[in-house]
């Protein structure tokens, strides 16, 4: 398999590498994270202005058509900056929503308003103690002679706060826990009925809680066919480890290159610590660490178009495992090595690791992919 870039795909790296090193560091990060959105509108604007917004939507909507692959390089370079803005919610979930299930009209109309930057969206799937099970859906849509009314709760929606239109399951049909009867719907995040409460996640990124109290929509708001949205949810979530572990990746290179920074500077004893034996052994565990991780995010982009079923499931597992681990080890290490400052709100090591145990608990977590994995050998 080739793994070179093509020269489009450097330049989309270079871009967005520049872009973020001249306006995203550490200190503005900071400012953006105390604007009322949590986040930057002005840099959502630049990043529609370079066309990251509509990197995966086809060219007939605005947008570029480019692959995973794009995706995942993009997301490796927002890594290494922390990038707040709701990318993760709009473009991958909601927008993989989208383009697998939309019809034709309703891709017409959104997807060149989320590529443009003027429209942000949403996916609301998880609910309260349904833990990892994607056919744990007890929100309901009742069907009604002019549409559909829904009712129920959604928990840890990214971005949730600021979508302008929320992309949800409901259940139309069958028990809690089938995976048939789950329908999805485009519903406007200022409907009447919807109700949400917004907060920051600890790795200073949104999410909000969201209610739906007999919220009325149109047949046109259905996503996809009536019961036919399970597959489609996990299209979606295969989509966001593949560009969270890309982004973790890119965690993982900033931490170790930071820490061996560090390690070069900081002075103990009259030498600096990094010509301690052990610690550099702990640096290049790190660094093993972190190739490791970024085979198994290339893995997991690599597998996003797979049409096996059970291929892309048994890959998309060991990816999620195999990069969770990998920023575990490197984000400890981190911390670490860099003593008591790594610990402190004021440096930017600490961040890192909160984003990178975010990684580890979306989508289910490494113990419940190691339980599928161990599932498929008995």
């Amino acid at each position: 398999m080739d793994f070179d870039l093509t020269d489009d795909q450097k330049l989309l790296t270079d871009s967005v590498a520049r872009l973020l090193g001249d306006r995203y560091t550490f200190e503005a990060r900071k400012g953006f994270q105390k604007q009322d959105a949590g986040w930057s509108a002005d840099m959502w604007g630049q990043f529609a202005e370079m066309g990251l917004l509509g990197l995966p939507f086809d060219e007939a909507y605005g947008g570029f058509g480019g692959g995973a692959v794009d995706i995942m390089l993009v997301m490796e370079q927002f890594g290494k900056a922390l990038v707040l803005e709701p990318y993760l919610a709009t473009v991958v979930l909601a927008g993989t929503a989208l383009r697998i299930a939309g019809s034709e009209a309703q891709k017409s109309a959104i997807l060149p308003e989320i590529v443009g930057g003027a429209l942000k969206l949403a996916f609301a799937h998880g609910e309260q103690g349904a833990r990892y099970d994607l056919s744990d859906v007890t929100t309901r849509a009742a069907k009604t002679a002019s549409g559909w009314v829904l009712d129920g709760a959604k928990s840890v929606v990214l971005h949730g706060d600021c979508a302008d239109k929320i992309v949800v399951s409901a259940r139309t049909s069958g028990a809690r826990n089938d995976e048939a009867g789950i329908t999805l719907f485009l519903v406007d995040g200022n409907a009447k009925g919807v109700t949400r409460r917004g907060y920051q996640l600890r790795d200073g990124t949104r999410a909000a809680e969201i209610s739906f109290a007999s919220v009325e929509v149109g047949d046109d708001a259905l996503l996809g066919t009536i019961g036919g949205g399970f597959p489609v949810i996990g299209r979606v979530v295969e989509a966001g480890i593949s560009a969270m572990s890309a982004e973790v990746v890119g965690s993982m290179d900033k931490m170790l290159d930071v820490t061996l920074e560090y390690l070069r500077t900081r002075q103990q004893f009259g030498k600096a610590i990094g010509e301690n034996q052990v610690l550099q052994h702990k640096a290049a565990d790190m660094l093993m660490s972190t190739e490791q991780g970024r085979s198994m995010s290339m893995l997991a982009a690599m597998m996003v178009d797979e049409a096996d079923d059970a291929e892309r499931g048994r890959n998309f597992a060991l990816a999620k495992v195999g990069v969770g681990q990998a920023g575990r080890f490197v984000s400890q290490n981190a911390v670490q090595l860099h003593g008591g400052i790594g610990m402190t709100e004021e440096y930017l090591i600490g961040h890192y690791f909160r984003r990178v145990m975010m990684f580890e608990h979306s989508f289910g977590d490494t113990a419940y992919y190691l339980n599928k994995l161990a599932d498929q050998v008995h």
